[in-house]
């Protein structure tokens, strides 16, 4: 059979790094083993039934089986402005502010082609969400990272970033509250990226997609609540977690309507418009009754409370997080991120993400993921106390 050559574009593309991990998990499953996953972060709990009965009646609806417009519906874009209204206090231009994605990965992977030429320069957070790097590598710009430091709460250092680069910077890809480390930002923060943009004409990109998971009565900030803000970028928020839609694939960017019309430009071009059925459940979702996000919150404060007493009872130094569904761990001395999450997938039959897979500065920890119940968490951790 013939082979044909990647283009040079594929080429470019990052490495899978989580890739070998899956395997390696399939493969003691295989063998019978116990695992407790914690390592990816695909919620574990379903669909408020509210929105499985939309699409439902959506889907017998002849009207949703024909072509949805290109765009989406309008009728998602003003749930998506009623819903920032309500949870943010910040006015969204249904009509020139909004972009659907599919899923947010997907938005995040399209802005970089949107908006960089090659050898332009993007700013990302290490340790980040790794598919930043994939829409970077298909404009075929250039990556300068962002050191996320303990000593800085996990937040970039702008000063220690040169000046030359943030002027020759397009882009800059923030995320909190943060995967991994779980850090949560403050609105001076923010402000602060507000001013930092404008002043060297930089285009933020705020990846929102823990935007409901803050605890402790803490409800996390949004970019664009800072005065300013939908003039240098945009918030992308996906339904993945708010609503446990992950496989819905559905999600939206707010903000900045040049960019906006950018996204919806390309993504004219590649698609059209998510399943109409997919559009009015997303809608019931943003405008429905808002008590299944508050239960999961509480839901998963609860895990985390369980398991971060377990994982201190046992001898583990670790802090509570203040937002998403993840713990950040150091790892023990002696251990590489790698080394240590191989023992514990071993040994001990949990799976943790290691850090060096979301970066250079991730050395040192593990990921571990509150998508499990609290009994599992537990066990989780007297699992890795053991070792």
């Amino acid at each position: 059979m013939r082979t044909f050559q990647q283009s040079e574009m594929l080429k470019r593309l990052p490495t899978q790094f989580f890739e070998g991990l899956v395997k390696k998990v399939k493969e003691k499953q295989q063998q019978g083993h116990d695992i407790i996953n914690l390592g990816q972060g695909n919620p574990d709990l379903p669909t408020p039934p509210s929105i499985i009965k939309a699409l439902q009646q959506a889907a017998e609806d002849p009207f949703t089986h024909q072509y949805s417009p290109f765009q989406g519906y309008e009728l998602l874009k003003e749930a998506v402005s009623t819903f920032y209204k309500r949870e943010y206090g910040v006015e969204v231009d249904a009509k020139k502010e909004v972009a659907i994605l599919f899923g947010s990965k997907a938005g995040l992977a399209e802005i970089s082609p949107c908006l960089l030429n090659p050898g332009d320069i993007a700013l990302l957070p290490d340790p980040g969400y790794p598919d930043y790097m994939s829409g970077i590598a298909l404009a075929n710009a250039e990556s300068v990272f962002m050191p996320l430091l303990e000593k800085n709460n996990f937040l970039p250092d702008y000063t220690g970033i040169p000046e030359d680069i943030k002027d020759q910077a397009k882009l800059m890809f923030l995320n909190y509250p943060n995967n991994p480390t779980t850090a949560t930002a403050s609105q001076e923060f923010f402000d602060e990226t507000v001013d930092v943009a404008k002043k060297h004409n930089l285009c933020i990109v705020h990846d929102f997609a823990y935007g409901a998971l803050g605890f402790d009565g803490k409800k996390p900030q949004s970019f664009l609540q800072s005065e300013g803000a939908k003039d240098v970028g945009v918030e992308m928020y996906t339904l993945s977690k708010t609503y446990n839609m992950a496989g819905w694939r559905v999600a939206f960017a707010v903000g900045n309507q040049s960019v906006i019309q950018s996204i919806n430009l390309l993504q004219d071009h590649m698609f059209m418009s998510l399943f109409g059925g997919i559009q009015y459940a997303a809608i019931e979702a943003l405008t429905g009754d808002q008590q299944s996000v508050r239960e999961l919150v509480q839901t998963y404060q609860e895990r985390r409370d369980r398991f971060i007493k377990k994982l201190q009872e046992v001898g583990i130094e670790v802090e509570a997080p203040n937002g998403t569904f993840f713990v950040w761990i150091r790892v023990p001395a002696g251990y590489t991120s790698e080394e240590y999450a191989n023992l514990l997938l071993e040994q001990a039959h949990v799976v943790a993400a290691p850090g060096v897979g979301f970066g250079n500065y991730g050395e040192g920890y593990i990921r571990l993921g509150l998508l499990a119940d609290a009994e599992r968490l537990e066990e989780a951790a007297i699992r890795i106390g053991k070792l």
